[in-house]
């Protein structure tokens, strides 16, 4: 399979816009499974629930969903990208994934960001494996990566390519997701934005630095800090199935559930 990241620098509230630059980084690509950055067609300071409501949309019918399912179907792709997503009357960061087939799926991140707790509800749905054409994949979105549980989770459901759309402000995520891949036996694609967001008195630099990381904790891939990139790799994702450590190891048969029990407990 191919697999990469189209990192971008969106435009607050110039959903089309967005929308048609990401669709023209794609024009020529075919067979792949490209991972977009966290609310890539609305930008991500909102201000105000008034911008939210008017920014989300239908996570199956909504302006962007509509316009990159007829890419992934024509160009033969899997696309996983971040939405405002406008739900029985409640707004969630999300990620939608379209298949090569149109088929639709979307994940309510669960653990929100600083500020996003002003304007989205978290996501309580489990974490899924998709299937897709040559193997399974699965959707985090950017915080997420700080809670090992999250991963974890995909990789013992199946998952093969951990998909991460990301709006990446803190410097530790990029190092972080090579000991999620690692500790997972999986690979990832984080792809995360780049520019300075000013909205009011409130203003953030993204990182960039999207990658690509194999089950074994190398990047494959990664783009810069400040530049628009598509980079796609060609792996085998029978390399996510070999969960072996050493001859007398295995990630998955040598865990120890009954002693993770105080992960299951509460917040204080």
């Amino acid at each position: 399979m191919k697999i990469g990241f189209l990192q971008l620098r969106p435009q607050f509230g110039r959903v089309k816009e967005n929308v048609r630059a990401a669709k023209s980084m794609l024009v020529g690509l075919t067979d792949a499974t490209v991972v977009l950055p966290e609310l890539f067609n609305t930008g991500y300071l909102f201000r105000n629930m008034e911008e939210v409501r008017d920014l989300a949309e239908s996570a199956t019918t909504g302006y962007t969903v509509t316009e990159l399912k007829k890419v992934a179907v024509a160009q033969q792709l899997n696309l996983v990208f971040g939405i405002a997503e406008a739900k029985n009357k409640k707004y969630f960061n999300s990620s939608v994934l379209i298949t090569s087939k149109g088929k639709i799926e979307s994940y309510q991140k669960a653990h929100l960001f600083d500020r996003e707790k002003l304007f989205f509800q978290p996501g309580t749905r489990s974490f899924n494996a998709y299937p897709v054409e040559g193997g399974k994949i699965g959707m985090m979105i950017c915080f997420d990566w700080f809670f090992p549980e999250v991963s974890r989770v995909l990789a013992l459901e199946g998952a093969q390519v951990i998909c991460h759309p990301s709006n990446l402000v803190l410097p530790w995520c990029q190092d972080a997701m090579r000991t999620r891949s690692l500790e997972n036996k999986v690979f990832t694609v984080t792809a995360n934005r780049i520019g300075l967001e000013k909205r009011g008195n409130i203003s953030l630099t993204f990182t960039g630095k999207s990658q690509i990381v194999t089950p074994k904790g190398e990047v494959l891939a990664q783009a810069s800090e400040r530049s628009e990139s598509l980079k796609v790799v060609e792996v085998d994702l029978n390399e996510a199935l070999d969960k072996t450590v050493t001859p007398n190891n295995d990630l998955f048969k040598d865990r120890k559930p009954a002693l993770y029990k105080s992960i299951l407990r509460k917040a204080g």
